[in-house]
């Protein structure tokens, strides 16, 4: 670990607030939804430091299909209502729910309620769209599954879009909740018409953010909300970072890109993060979704390895989170096999993060916050792992092993620290995963995650030298002040 190769400086570590989400914690108690927002985000709990919340309707909305203006040519938004995030859920339509009053504005109440009593206040807010309302968009629906095509923004839209997304920010800022980064698009490729997306090819992307969404933000009084770019998988970032960094306008009003782990069940694509860093070192990259996905899903026709997640036990069963028997989407991917074989989901987790943090990564936002026990609710049956899974109909907490990694990470890696360049002893680069941070009062923060056999192996930092015992398949964190 070299303290004197200071790099990027960590944004945070935390989770995301979909309506899928704050459902599953409506069908708790008062009390025990408590427990759970302090587990995650007090300073005695994970204390997580960054969320991101979603703009509209998502695959995990309860029936989805909305925005919060509806009304078909609304150019001047007098129908822009938030009242979808703030009516509750009916106990008469959904008869587990327990707090019927309980919203999503309630939910990031509650958080910032919680953050704003600690020491450590710090709570990085991203907000994302996964679609414009629909009749701003070409094919003037939410998402066409049938077409495979979620439609694309029409230009003559682009300055009623992005005054849409200030009256977004503007009824929070009216609630009290500020949002530190926003990103244009989720997902701006397309995800084949599978749920609410809106397509924005790299120079839309690019336009959209400097002659509309810059301009609006700036002039509306939220300048100081980041934007982030792209928000999608890090290995199709380039031509979006070429042309949005490569535009005058855009560039001064981006802060970064926004990325997502998609792409590969076992990279996060070193190469193209020292690349992208290269090219524009003074814009942050941050990881903003990534889950285990389709869970219960079965495989397509002639994929030989399907397994049957349906039959596998991988709720409040932390075995399945330890062995190599996870794929994504239930099955190998065909196309890519080298980039998806099977993966134990824990592994992958904790070694992404690491590596990504070792390759310009500021930080890493996983998706939902809380899924029911099969992994939902979502409305297109994306069914998808979640670091705290409940049975609401027993109450049964069950927080995967993945969450504690990132309640390690979330709690030794806080918004400010420094990432260090580190090098791996020779032949433990297939089994060890390190990263080291500094933090400003001089101590340090260094995790490993071992995915092989108990070893021990020595630790260098600066001119001070330690042997380091790590068990068998494991993650551990080593705080040090010298």
């Amino acid at each position: 670990m070299d303290v004197n190769d200071r790099r990027q400086t960590i944004d945070g570590f935390g989770n995301s607030i979909t309506e899928s989400s704050v459902f599953v914690l409506a069908c708790l108690s008062p009390e025990k939804r408590r427990e759970v927002l302090q587990e995650m985000y007090g300073e005695d709990g994970a204390n997580f430091s960054a969320s991101r919340t979603v703009v509209g309707a998502s695959d995990f909305a309860l029936k989805g299909h909305y925005s919060y203006d509806d009304v078909e040519n609304d150019e001047a938004l007098d129908h822009f209502s938030m009242a979808v995030h703030q009516d509750g859920f009916s106990k008469e339509e959904y008869p587990q729910i327990q707090d019927e009053q309980y919203d999503m504005w309630q939910c990031l109440h509650e958080i910032a309620e919680i953050k704003a009593g600690q020491a450590d206040s710090e709570w990085r807010l991203v907000a994302s769209p996964w679609t414009a309302p629909a009749w701003m968009k070409d094919n003037k629906q939410f998402f066409d599954k049938t077409n495979r095509y979620g439609g694309a923004l029409l230009p003559e839209y682009y300055d009623a879009f992005a005054r849409y997304y200030v009256k977004y920010l503007q009824a929070y800022k009216e609630a009290g909740i500020r949002f530190w980064a926003i990103t244009p698009e989720n997902e701006p490729m397309g995800n084949d018409g599978s749920w609410e997306s809106m397509h924005l090819s790299p120079a839309e992307e690019a336009e959209l953010i400097g002659k509309y969404l810059g301009p609006q933000l700036q002039t509306n009084g939220f300048g100081d909300v980041k934007i982030l770019g792209f928000d999608q998988n890090t290995f199709e970032a380039a031509p979006y970072t070429a042309a949005i960094f490569g535009d005058s306008l855009a560039n001064a009003y981006t802060d970064g890109t926004a990325l997502h782990w998609y792409g590969s069940t076992i990279s996060c694509f070193p190469d193209l993060l020292d690349s992208l860093h290269a090219a524009h070192p003074d814009k942050r990259l941050i990881h903003t979704e990534g889950c285990v996905d389709n869970l219960g899903r079965d495989g397509w026709p002639g994929v030989s390895d399907y397994e049957g997640y349906k039959e596998c036990c991988w709720f409040d069963n932390d075995s399945f989170w330890w062995h190599p028997n996870a794929t994504d989407w239930a099955y190998s991917t065909p196309w890519w096999p080298e980039w998806h074989p099977k993966y134990a989901v824990t592994h992958r987790y904790a070694s992404y993060i690491i590596d990504g943090i070792n390759h310009w990564l500021t930080g890493h936002i996983d998706w939902n916050a809380v899924l029911d026990s099969i992994g939902g609710p979502t409305h297109v049956n994306n069914n998808c792992g979640a670091m705290l899974m409940v049975d609401y109909e027993h109450e049964n907490l069950y927080y995967t092993p993945y969450y504690y990694v990132l309640k390690q990470f979330s709690r030794s890696m806080r918004p400010g620290d420094v990432a260090l360049g580190v090098r791996l002893p020779d032949g433990l680069e297939e089994t060890i995963h390190i990263c080291a941070v500094a933090k400003p009062d001089g101590s340090y923060a260094i995790n490993i995650l071992n995915t092989g056999e108990a070893m021990h192996f020595p630790l260098q930092i600066g001119e001070y030298c330690a042997t380091v015992d790590m068990p068998a398949n494991s993650v551990e964190t080593i705080l040090v002040k010298l």
